[in-house]
């Protein structure tokens, strides 16, 4: 991110000719066409669409959302002020990764590096991760058929003064997923694991198991 926010520093005080394969704005959203390779999309205050089956090397925006259609595949996504939400079949060869806003990614899609929040939601269906699942305050639903390789974890919040208790994330692995690695919480959750679903060791929070479709309402 430190390297975007330089390198769009200093081509908004000293305008360059782009590479056609290449969009980096200071301000204005990026979109793609259909089917077509580009290497870096960056921007600042603008939201990135990713149409079906481009391929693309980084993408990241500061202040927008990432909005991806199905059959993509890029190195990594990043943003810091918006969402991230994938179509099906989505493939990185790194990983996935917001501050404030959720994370959403549909099935057949393969995730090479970590999946990172600090105040966002993530979920997944029929997913895999090859790396780490990472919040502070979001929920977590590792979905029907996913696989994650390494572990998740829950960090606790840095010092904050507030009248009202914190909301507990709430933590499901669903139907038939797999956690390989190890349930790491900092902090109190609530952890709901399908008697389908397969985990690694837990530290810092009860299991508590469900059967049926959904997890338990709180």
């Amino acid at each position: 991110m430190k390297r975007l926010l330089l390198t769009l520093a200093l081509a908004s005080l000293a305008p360059l000719a782009m590479a056609d394969d290449d969009i980096s704005k200071v301000n204005g959203a990026i979109s793609t066409n259909a089917g077509t390779t580009y290497r870096d999309l960056d921007t600042v205050n603008g939201s990135i669409h990713l149409a079906s089956g481009v391929s693309a090397r980084g993408v990241e925006t500061v202040n927008g959302s990432v909005h991806i259609e199905d059959n993509v595949s890029a190195r990594s996504v990043e943003t810091v002020n918006g969402a991230i939400r994938s179509g099906r079949q989505l493939v990185l060869s790194g990983g996935l990764e917001t501050v404030n806003g959720s994370i959403f990614v549909d099935r057949g899609s393969r995730i090479g590096g970590d999946v990172e929040t600090v105040n966002g939601g993530i979920g997944l269906v029929g997913t895999q991760v090859q790396g780490n699942i990472e919040t502070v305050n979001g929920d977590i639903t590792v979905g029907v058929d996913s696989v994650i390789k390494g572990g998740i974890k829950v960090t606790r919040p840095s010092f904050s003064i507030s009248l009202t208790p914190p909301r507990k994330p709430r933590i499901i692995i669903g139907p038939n997923a797999v956690v390989e690695g190890n349930l790491v919480f900092e902090r109190e959750v609530t952890l709901y694991v399908h008697d389908s679903a397969r985990i690694g060791p837990v530290s810092g929070a009860t299991v508590q198991r469900f059967s049926s479709e959904r997890a338990p309402a709180d």
